[in-house]
């Protein structure tokens, strides 16, 4: 895989996070779920990628954390989306739907 690919990948991957957790927070076994539910099943979010993932905006700032009690009793940290990650989202979301635009004209193209 190219490193565009990966880039790309990590990008996308980011942004579904920041969706997820624009709804409320969660702990990183919800947002996978979140992502799959929302996804009527079709992305899958492995531990090995989200995790990486949520280290990295938090890093940037754009979601914070705190540790909370879990629906089933146990010790999980939670993610929540700041405020730069809430205006991250929007220019993601506007940058996500004129890139998908452009590919879906390409391909439609005869």
């Amino acid at each position: 895989m190219t490193k565009a690919n990966v880039d790309l990948l990590q990008g996308t991957l980011d942004m579904l996070i920041l969706k997820t957790l624009q709804l409320e927070a969660q702990h990183g076994w919800g947002i996978s779920q979140r992502i799959q539910q929302m996804s009527k099943d079709v992305l899958q979010v492995n531990q090995g990628s989200l995790y990486p993932a949520l280290h990295r905006l938090q890093r940037q700032g754009l979601i914070g954390s705190e540790w909370g009690t879990s629906d089933n009793n146990r010790r999980a940290k939670f993610y929540s989306l700041t405020a730069k990650g809430r205006t991250q989202l929007v220019a993601e979301k506007a940058n996500w739907e004129r890139l998908s635009t452009a590919v879906t004209d390409i391909l439609q193209t005869v």
